[in-house]
């Protein structure tokens, strides 16, 4: 439980940092198993609308548990999500501390292959593929 009560979940939340795509979950979530058992995923992000971009990365998961990594993994988000991570009243009020702590399983995503699907008054798709 947080200090004010609300229960801690760990967020879904993801990053593009230094070629790699970053998310964080917690150890018990079936995401963290599901990736020790077999690095290899996609992972998706996109709009609840018909409009916008979607976006699948397909790539092997590694763990991040270097210090120096996780607070560069930690200053993204904050520049991304701003006062939702880092105000006490955020909804991701925490996360930052867990993160640093070690308490949030970080992963990078080194993309294989990448899919834009782009939706709106044009649709289109594309995909690139990294050697």
């Amino acid at each position: 439980m947080r200090p004010d009560g609300r229960p801690h979940v760990t967020p879904h939340l993801g990053v593009w940092l230094h070629g790699g795509l970053y998310f964080c979950t917690g150890p018990a979530e079936r995401k963290a198993k599901n990736l020790s058992r077999n690095p290899l995923c996609a992972v998706t992000t996109g709009r609840n609308s018909l409009d916008g971009l979607d976006v699948v990365v397909e790539g092997a998961a590694a763990s991040v548990s270097d210090g120096d990594d996780r607070q560069l993994v930690d200053e993204a988000f904050e520049l991304k999500y701003g006062s939702q991570f880092t105000a006490p009243e955020g909804t991701w009020f925490g996360l930052g501390d867990a993160i640093r702590g070690g308490d949030a399983l970080v992963y990078r995503v080194t993309p294989s292959t990448v899919f834009g699907f782009a939706k709106g008054d044009q649709y289109s798709q594309t995909r690139f593929r990294f050697s």
